[in-house]
This record gives C-alpha cells, sequence and structure tokens, in this order.
C-alpha cells in the first residue's frame, strides 16, 4: 500500500505535501508530484495536508478507472526511462537528493 497523487494536482503542485513527508519520498514532475511506492511508509500525513485533495491511498482506486491509471503512473514514474532522462529515476532514496525534475510521465504531459 502506498499513497498517490491524482489528477487535482495537475497544474496546482501545490507542495504542502512535501513539507510533512517525513521520509522525502514525494518527487516534483513538471505539472504535478509522483509519491515514489517504494519509499512511501504510508503514514498518511501528506493525503491530511493535500489543499485539493489529490492524494488517496492506492486502494481506493479499485473500481475507478481514473484513479488506477494515476495508481500505474505513478508507478511508471519510478520505473520507466522519463523524456530527457538517462535511465529510470528508481528509488533515489529522498526527493531533495534528485531535486526537482521539471518532467513527467506521458500520460501526464498528455492530460
Amino acid at each position: 500500500m502506498s499513497y498517490v497523487i491524482g489528477k487535482d494536482c495537475v497544474d496546482v503542485n501545490d507542495r504542502a505535501c512535501m513539507d510533512v513527508c517525513p521520509v522525502d519520498c514525494i518527487y516534483v514532475g513538471d505539472r504535478k508530484s509522483y509519491i515514489n511506492p517504494a519509499e512511501c511508509i504510508d503514514c498518511g500525513a501528506c493525503e491530511v495536508e493535500c489543499p485539493v485533495e489529490a492524494i488517496y491511498v492506492d486502494r481506493k482506486a479499485r473500481g475507478d478507472e481514473e484513479r488506477t491509471r494515476f495508481v500505474e503512473d505513478s508507478r511508471n514514474f519510478f520505473q520507466i526511462q522519463l523524456p530527457g532522462r538517462d535511465a529510470p529515476l528508481g528509488s533515489p532514496g529522498g526527493s531533495r537528493k534528485v531535486g526537482e525534475l521539471g518532467v513527467d510521465t506521458p500520460f501526464v504531459s498528455d492530460l
């Protein structure tokens, strides 16, 4: 189980969630942020802090096609080679180590 940042974050990207994340697992793309499912400890602090209610636990996506696509997209952000990058991001151990990435998955870029 981990948390996912959904469609309501696209082009808003408030980042209040990052301030409360105890493990620094929220990474900044271009149009939205992404929670690394391998680094998330499922504390839920980000969900409560999000001013646009874009964050939800991945199990709440069951039966909801749009949310399910964002769960998959969140995994893809870390597992596929993003445009302009040499390799997949993987799990670098915290977003502060890599800074703002300035790129999204093709799914989010096409929204």
